[in-house]
């Protein structure tokens, strides 16, 4: 019997040993032979609720690579908690991730006020804070803070493109702007005065900010209406620039309206501001717009709608957030496929900063993703487009933002 026993035991560590040699690889907390443990925060209540769509996109996308296979055999455990967009929540949500959830890593965590919260505590930890899902420029710096990297395009840099335009379109403009008190806001703005250069003390005439526990900003239009600008920065997130749109609307204000990229969907907020009330706005692009009929025919829109309609069903396909969160999704797939068996946190970053040319079906053409140990901003050029009361026109040429270009 024992022999038996014995040669049994033989057996089955014979047979098990290529498996075990394929698969064994060098792991930190969240990761296995079986598991990669991916977490994540988004505001699925709250102010900035609109952007729950991403965090639901984004966890559709890991079910299919999971449902084709995982990365490299292993299964993606995505854990998504809700923050509402308040940084005390996201303190107290990535140290559950972190500490009791021990995720290998936070990726695409939403907010500049939120992410700025567990910044230092992240990098403290020595735990990678990637692709998070905010513009700030403070996201790209790699000497100061190696464990966070940003993914969109920077909001200072999307501030000099509108300048650019306003300064080679609109020389004369009088511009008022609105922007949320805080980084996200304030690097917009940042952003617009430094394209300006010396011309944008004489150029802005007002500015107004805004708490994001505020019910409404009529009264900022208001004010920014009667200093006359011709001219209106409209930097918000999605609630807000809704509401700054039909306000506008109903005060019968006319000017050239630029908003910012991260609430130009169309199906959160245009139409829910009214469609006809932004009719000839200006915004930037570097993903497709899925409302756009120019895509109708392109092989990378059919394959996102399809995973929309397997995966996603309920999602709104004309959203660009769900463009957005199937981009971005893309994107850790390929640094996860890329960290092969070495799935430590220090190699996820090595990887993240290690993409050269990345192509992306939803990102405009000649739009790529690169990245590298001294680049941390993975996306730096966008678009210019108009807003035709259905959809937005791309029109000009890929623009880079990059300070002196």
């Amino acid at each position: 019997m024992n022999r038996r026993i014995a040669i049994a035991l033989l057996t089955a560590a014979s047979l098990s040993l290529p498996a075990a040699a394929i698969a064994a690889g060098k792991y930190d907390d969240g990761a296995s032979d079986t598991e990669i443990k991916i977490g994540n925060t988004n505001p699925y209540s709250g102010p900035a609720s609109a952007y729950g769509q991403i965090g639901k996109t984004i966890a559709a996308y890991f079910n299919k690579v999971n449902e084709e296979g995982g990365i490299n055999g292993r299964k993606i455990n995505f854990v998504s908690l809700d923050d509402g967009y308040s940084p005390p929540k996201t303190k107290e949500q990535f140290r559950k991730l972190v500490e009791s959830e021990k995720v290998l890593a936070i990726f695409q965590s939403l907010g500049t006020p939120t992410n700025s919260a567990v910044h230092a505590y992240m990098n403290r930890e020595k735990v990678p804070q990637l692709f998070v899902a905010t513009g700030a420029t403070k996201w790209g710096d790699p000497k100061k803070y190696p464990w966070t990297m940003g993914w969109q395009p920077n909001y200072q840099a999307e501030g000099r493109i509108y300048a650019k335009y306003i300064k080679q379109n609109l020389p004369n403009a009088k511009i008022a702007i609105l922007y949320q008190n805080d980084d996200y806001g304030k690097d917009y703005v940042q952003g617009m005065k430094d394209g300006l250069g010396d011309m944008a003390s004489k150029m802005i005439v007002a500015e107004e900010s805004y708490e994001t526990t505020e019910p409404t900003i009529d009264s900022q239009i208001i004010k920014l209406k009667a200093s006359g600008a011709d001219v209106f920065f409209n930097v918000t997130t999605p609630k807000f620039a809704a509401q700054a749109i039909r306000k506008i609307a109903e005060l019968g204000w006319k000017p050239t309206h630029f908003l910012n990229n991260v609430s130009n969907s169309v199906g959160s907020v245009m139409n829910p501001a009214g469609p006809e009330n932004g009719v000839g706005i200006i915004s930037t692009f570097y993903t497709k717009d899925p409302t756009d009929p120019q895509w109708k025919d392109d092989a990378a829109y059919k394959a996102w709608s399809a995973f929309m309609d397997k995966y996603y069903p309920d999602g709104d396909k004309k959203s660009s957030f769900t463009v957005y969160g199937y981009s971005v999704a893309q994107t850790m797939v390929k640094v996860l496929e890329q960290c092969g068996d070495d799935l430590t946190r220090a190699n996820v970053m090595k990887q993240a900063a290690s993409l050269k040319g990345l192509e992306l079906g939803m990102l405009l053409p000649g739009i790529k993703v690169t990245t590298g140990p001294n680049d941390f901003f993975p996306i730096e050029q966008m678009q210019l487009a108009k807003f035709n009361g259905k959809s937005w026109e791309l029109f000009g040429e890929i623009i880079s933002g990059e300070a002196g270009s």
